[in-house]
């Protein structure tokens, strides 16, 4: 099992953190872009007592490796927002950015380190599959990050993102129905039916557009019965 020593993180120690509330340990991990021109930008940025913002990590496109706040500690990259019916994100998980403005695809010198950055920390801190999430996950509207670009399939195909549903969609689409099964898939923030089919389909069909239809039923339906 790789270690995160393996990866030989930058010490690039941000002063923008404070200690977990409620004795909370990390039980996810959120992905983000930093929408900036280059890490070194981002890494000043999450830096700077006056930005009030930081992340645990964050992965360069030449899949540079810095660590910016101890795992132990509470980061301030989430903000508001809720997954699984679970509000301070912040202190249930740890974040992780990712250089990318968000209009171009993810070098695969920053996506190898990812990968592996993901498989020691869902080991260290036994979190499962279901708890890596996108930044727009856990705040619909508020947030795009990681975005259309970032390839969740390549995640979930390695056991590092949970696998979306292939369950059989209902023959007509009812936004009420999309809710309840949006719901149970953790996207539990409080939003508009507008925004919660926009942050599902960012996920899962960031291709597709216009009206609710079935096929944005399938990746959050379990597949069940024989084949």
């Amino acid at each position: 099992m790789p270690s995160i020593t393996d990866l030989n993180p930058i010490w690039h120690p941000s002063p923008n953190f404070g200690e977990r509330r409620g004795g909370l340990k990390p039980s996810m991990v959120v992905i983000h872009y930093t929408a900036m021109d280059s890490a070194q930008d981002a890494l000043k940025r999450l830096c700077d007592p006056q930005h009030e913002v930081s992340a645990h990590f964050l992965i360069g496109s030449d899949g540079k490796l810095w660590r910016m706040v101890r795992e132990k500690d509470r980061a301030w990259h989430a903000g508001a927002g809720e997954w699984h019916g679970q509000s301070d994100i912040n202190s249930r998980s740890i974040g992780i950015e990712l250089d990318n403005r968000g209009d171009h695809p993810f070098a695969e010198p920053q996506m190898m380190v990812l990968e592996r950055l993901l498989t020691a920390l869902l080991h260290r801190w036994k979190i499962p599959p279901n708890g890596v999430i996108g930044h727009s996950d856990m705040a619909p509207g508020r947030k795009l990050d990681p975005g259309s670009r970032f390839d969740w399939q390549r995640l979930e195909h390695q056991g590092l993102a949970k696998p979306r549903g292939k369950g059989q969609p209902p023959q007509i689409a009812e936004m009420q129905e999309f809710i309840s099964s949006a719901r149970a898939a953790g996207f539990t923030a409080n939003v508009d039916d507008e925004k919660l089919l926009n942050t599902v389909r960012l996920r899962y069909r960031p291709w597709a557009r216009g009206p609710l239809t079935p096929d944005d039923f399938t990746p959050l339906i379990e597949k069940t019965g024989s084949s």
